[in-house]
């Protein structure tokens, strides 16, 4: 009997060379060093490894120390903004609106606007910056700034970051209904992205992350694969594949986790289990977690249950 897979390995620093020498100088207050690890990445990789350092736990105090001795660093103030905004989203956790208490959105609004200070002061310092562009996108949702400043802030990094997935992403978020948008405004957008990136980029996945929000909308299972399965849907979907992950210039670079995680719960519930058997299989021992913690709130459980099922029904390489 095939030995069955180990749980996913969702450390982005088993994907990634690039988050442990930025974990260790971070864990040192070792501001050089973590500023010479950052000093040759391109916009996709800084922007990513922003959101990895920012998560880690009681380092505001050393980035405002180094914010204020070094006020025109860009990566300092944005690495500050990012950490606040992580901060307070924790506070007010991932759940919808309703279940939010008075107290926890006065406390993460309170973190928002500080971060939001540091980070209008990157941008006017530094306005090509896609980072910290990015963390202001994520801001304007956040504090509930509305559907226009927040594209108003992607297009002004869009000028200079033309397909920058992580401010798409982020932005889709913005024009999803939980976040007073609408999906025919999300679904436009996502095709906008998909349909102006390089072939074999990863940006076509917006399509499916777009279509995997309406679906989970309807808060059961079998309602998500009713909507994955109508045909117009299905089309689209396979036309995302053919332009990212199925296309022969997809490349393994700062995004191949999440496209190939987002395709797979895609695949695995429209139950198309040999596709979904591929791009497990196309992970390894990795995983991101994607949406995958939309259906029940463990995504690890939940990509581990979809894996296995796609290698016993699809085939397993």
């Amino acid at each position: 009997m095939p030995t069955a897979p180990a749980p996913p390995n969702f450390d982005s620093a088993a994907a990634f060379a690039e988050v442990k020498p930025v974990r260790e100088a971070l864990s040192r207050r070792d501001w050089p060093a973590l500023r010479g690890h950052f000093a040759q990445l391109d916009p996709h990789g800084r922007t990513f490894l922003v959101g990895v350092a920012a998560e880690a736990d009681s380092i505001e105090p050393f980035l405002r120390q180094v914010t204020d001795e070094h006020p025109e660093d860009a990566l300092a103030g944005t690495l500050l903004g990012a950490h606040l905004i992580r901060a307070g989203w924790r506070i007010r956790s991932s759940y919808r609106a309703r279940h939010v208490s008075r107290e926890q959105f006065a406390r993460f609004h309170e973190h928002l606007r500080r971060a939001e200070q540091v980070l209008i002061d990157v941008t006017a310092r530094h306005p090509d910056d896609a980072a910290a562009w990015t963390q202001r996108i994520t801001n304007a949702r956040g504090l509930e700034l509305g559907q226009a400043e927040a594209r108003r802030r992607y297009d002004q990094l869009a000028r200079q970051h033309p397909h920058h997935l992580p401010a798409q992403t982020s932005l889709l978020q913005q024009f999803c209904p939980k976040w007073s948008g609408t999906w025919d405004r999300a679904h436009a957008f996502a095709r906008e992205c998909a349909d102006a990136a390089p072939p074999g980029a990863p940006n076509a996945i917006l399509v499916v992350e777009a279509h995997l929000e309406q679906a989970l909308d309807h808060d059961s299972v079998a309602g998500a694969r009713a909507w994955l399965r109508d045909p117009q849907v299905r089309r689209e979907i396979h036309e995302a594949a053919q332009r990212s992950i199925w296309h022969p210039e997809f490349r393994h670079d700062w995004a191949w986790l999440k496209a190939r995680s987002v395709f797979a719960m895609a695949f695995c519930l429209m139950e198309e289990w040999g596709p979904a058997a591929q791009q497990f299989a196309a992970m390894g021992p990795l995983g991101d977690e994607a949406m995958f913690g939309y259906i029940d709130g463990d995504e690890v459980a939940q990509f581990q249950r979809f894996r296995d099922k796609a290698y016993a029904k699809g085939g397993r390489a």
